[in-house]
């Protein structure tokens, strides 16, 4: 599953954490691939499932 970059650093600036989400701006692919990052999104208590788009009606 991927996620788009955006929407992590979206929850990050909600939460007042601006230098994470600018690290992830910089750091990560516009599309977040959850298996190969899971372990960065438990650091930053991301929950995949939160994060994912949600289909339109």
């Amino acid at each position: 599953m991927k996620i788009a970059r955006h929407r992590i650093i979206d929850v990050l600036r909600a939460r007042g954490q601006h230098v994470r989400a600018d690290w992830i701006r910089r750091e990560l692919p516009d599309e977040v691939d959850v298996g190969k990052h899971a372990g960065l999104l438990a650091t930053l208590n991301l929950d995949p499932a939160d994060l994912a788009e949600t289909p339109s009606r």
